[in-house]
């Protein structure tokens, strides 16, 4: 995580540290730098997702897998995957749709959250159970994100195509509850 992310709380770093248990945040700064064995697991190939990178292999094991994602904002992210070329496979994804994080101006649709870039190694993994859970979160962060920034017509508007509109029906509804002052 780029060291200005960390205090960005719309961030999905934050996200990602919160729901998945071995998830490690190592933070990033040009003056003090980390290296590999900073954060590399033994017995395990490091993969460094970035668009600029090689296809993922097919029919590797999650279990051999270490995923180091860059956070940051897009130009944070680029110098942040010039440190750590090297340091493992640079790999790329088939990344197709749109955005869903709705929190921060992309320069264009295709552009993804690096939750979103997770979601993409779920999915290309097979975990769909996981993809599944780790999708509702980031629907609600960005949707609890929106309402409390006070915008409750994108709000309304982004939970019309989210799956959190009836998985998390009761709780939403109780946000539009009128609280006493």
């Amino acid at each position: 995580m780029h060291h200005r992310e960390q205090y960005r709380w719309s961030s999905t770093g934050h996200l990602i540290e919160r729901v998945i248990s071995p998830a490690r945040r190592h933070l990033w700064r040009r003056e003090r730098q980390l290296t590999a064995t900073d954060l590399q697991l033994p017995d395990r190939e490091l993969w460094i997702l970035h668009p600029h990178g090689e296809p993922a292999p097919s029919n590797v094991a999650p279990s051999g897998v270490q995923l180091l994602l860059l956070d940051g904002s897009w130009r944070e992210a680029s110098a942040m995957a010039q440190e750590v070329a090297g340091w493992g496979r640079t790999v790329r994804l088939p990344m197709t749709g749109e955005s869903r994080f709705w929190l921060r101006a992309q320069a264009d649709a295709a552009r993804f959250s690096t939750v979103e870039a997770l979601l993409f190694v779920l999915r290309e993994f097979g975990l769909e159970a996981q993809h599944e859970a780790l999708q509702r979160q980031f629907e609600l962060h960005v949707y609890a994100h929106l309402r409390a920034r006070g915008h409750k017509d994108a709000a309304l508007e982004f939970l019309r195509t989210s799956p959190i509109a009836t998985v998390y029906a009761d709780l939403i509804a109780q946000l539009d509850v009128r609280r006493p002052r």
